[in-house]
């Protein structure tokens, strides 16, 4: 592969690393077919897979005693495969009924419990990866061969791999991999999760990234979604500059000293921990979904209650902004979800799920009110996905009637940017989800590498409706937020704030880097780089015209 090329994909962790890559160690290969176990044979191979079984759930039970949060929750739901019972009796059957080789029958049981997941769809199809790593651990242990999964190096490496397993991801925790690169996996497989949570820069659905030449340079940029193949020395030493960490202060805020509240992205009360330490001023996208995740069925009130409270409690006094339920499209609940959609991203999600179980709704309200009661922080709860002027007013009156005293609505469609005016009229605040914003303005689907170019924030069409929503706030004198990835670039972040935001949300390792930008611009200039930036007719000229009307700040 030529120096300098540019493979694209899905960009699901930030960052922006240079390294070297290192290949994943091969899977376990296929057991030979063909042999035939005698009847006198059969008892020691079906002991062999119940000891192998037990100890690849306790090497997995050891490694969830050492992680936490969602690392910890989907390292859990491995082992419990490994221990799966069916599994192990389905395998053994096998053995007892057609002499398969112990190893042989887990491999054709493992086939036959992937290809039942695979045709579920959606976010339950990449557990197949999960299915294939316990798969393996088990046949290696069975072998008593070397298990697959992360090389150890002393020097920092780039991982790249079809896919990852759970155990292989949460393996990188304190070692020497500084991005992950997979051919395969989407924004909700647990590759993405665990990066997120890991903070290292992560890029799935790379056509071609395992044929790149081991020794490689390669440099990762997660926000972008790319992945350069031995860039030049100076695109290699400005990654480096940009990888070192920021300490934050806990206090956002310009030049001229105007405030900036910069706020943290969480998933459940393990990343709120984390984003306390970072010094996060409060939590601007509480993610609610992770507490539904891997359940066939709700959790109740009592449940949640104390989901949100583990939250809720790590910012005492200070702002958490809850995001209401928002399953569907690339994460589909079977109790949230139960209908097959041709255009899910564009059918019952958020929002739109209360309209058949409004019941879910109204439990989360009144959880989410309860733990409000229990806690000190300052909570305001929105709702995803709003596209019109009703939905907006009737979640409102439902939030409030539960005891919720500030709500807010996501602004991720072009329709509710248009209408920002006559949403301030019935709800307190907006949070612009700019992710989903560019996927429907541009209608591109935000899953699709092939994509990634459209999927920018810098599009001018997102910038324009980022612009009407900052007009808008300003007008009513109510809060614009933005909680999407493009809260967290540090060269985006000036032009959001000079487009009319008041607070911008990000992972918990941005925070410095934004901070700094912010810190060496007034907001005169950030609005001048905004205006600059609303005269570009494409995302590159964006870009250059923000750039250098920055850079003209930089150098007053």
């Amino acid at each position: 592969m030529a120096s300098g090329a540019v493979l694209r994909g899905r960009g699901v962790s930030p960052g922006r690393v240079a390294a070297p890559l290192v290949h994943l160690a091969p899977a376990v290969g296929e057991p030979e077919a063909g042999e035939v176990v005698a009847s006198a044979d059969r008892d020691a191979e079906v002991s062999a897979i119940e000891w192998a079984a037990v100890a690849v759930a306790d090497q997995l039970r050891a490694r969830t005693s050492q992680a936490t949060g969602e690392t910890r929750a989907i390292l859990d739901a491995s082992r419990l495969l490994a221990s799966d019972p069916e599994l192990v009796s389905e395998a053994t059957a096998l053995v007892r009924s057609k002499g398969r080789s112990a190893a042989r029958a887990i491999w054709e049981t493992a086939a036959a419990h992937e290809k039942g997941v695979a045709a579920l769809g959606g976010r339950m199809a990449e557990r197949v990866a999960d299915i294939r790593d316990v798969r393996d651990r088990i046949i290696a242990e069975i072998l008593q061969v070397d298990m697959p999964g992360v090389p150890e190096r002393d020097e920092p490496f780039v991982l790249v791999a079809t896919d990852l397993a759970p155990a292989d991801t949460a393996a990188l925790a304190g070692g020497h991999c500084v991005a992950l690169v997979t051919e395969q996996g989407g924004p909700t497989s647990h590759t993405a999760i665990i990066a997120r949570s890991l903070g290292l820069p992560a890029v799935v659905g790379v056509t071609g990234a395992v044929g790149i030449p081991v020794g490689s340079m390669l440099l990762v940029d997660g926000g972008r979604g790319t992945v350069e193949v031995d860039p030049p020395a100076s695109r290699v030493a400005e990654a480096e500059a940009a990888a070192t960490a920021v300490e934050f202060d806990g206090s956002g805020r310009l030049a001229d000293g105007h405030r900036v509240a910069l706020l943290a992205n969480v998933g459940g009360a393990p990343d709120a921990v984390n984003a306390a330490a970072a010094r996060a001023e409060g939590v601007g996208l509480f993610r609610t979904e992770f507490c539904f995740l891997d359940r066939t069925e709700a959790p109740t009130v009592e449940e949640q209650t104390a989901a949100y409270r583990g939250v809720l409690a790590a910012f005492p006094d200070r702002k958490v902004v809850v995001r209401t339920l928002d399953a569907g499209s690339d994460k589909p609940l079977p109790f949230a979800n139960s209908d097959e959609e041709d255009n899910p991203a564009l059918g019952v999600r958020g929002l739109r799920i209360a309209r058949r179980r409004p019941q879910l709704l109204a439990d989360q309200l009144r959880a989410l009110a309860l733990a409000t009661a229990e806690e000190s922080a300052e909570v305001e709860v929105m709702a995803p996905m709003v596209a019109t002027v009703e939905e907006a007013r009737e979640f409102a009156d439902l939030a409030r009637a539960a005891g919720i005293d500030r709500v807010g609505i996501m602004i991720e469609t072009p329709s509710a940017a248009l209408l920002a005016a006559e949403l301030f009229e019935v709800v307190d605040f907006v949070s612009l989800g700019t992710n989903d914003l560019a996927q429907y303005t541009l209608a591109a689907d935000r899953l699709l590498s092939d994509l990634g170019d459209l999927n920018d924030p810098w599009q001018p069409a997102v910038l324009r409706l980022i612009g009407m929503v900052g007009a808008a706030g300003h007008a009513a004198g109510k809060p614009v937020g933005v909680c999407g990835e493009a809260g967290g670039d540090p060269t985006l972040a000036p032009v959001l704030v000079g487009l009319g935001a008041t607070s911008l949300s990000m992972t918990p390792r941005s925070l410095g880097r934004v901070a700094e930008a912010l810190r060496d611009v007034t907001e005169e200039e950030c609005r001048r780089a905004a205006e600059a930036v609303l005269e570009a007719a494409t995302a590159d000229e964006a870009r250059a015209v923000g750039a250098a009307a920055l850079q003209r700040a930089d150098a007053r």
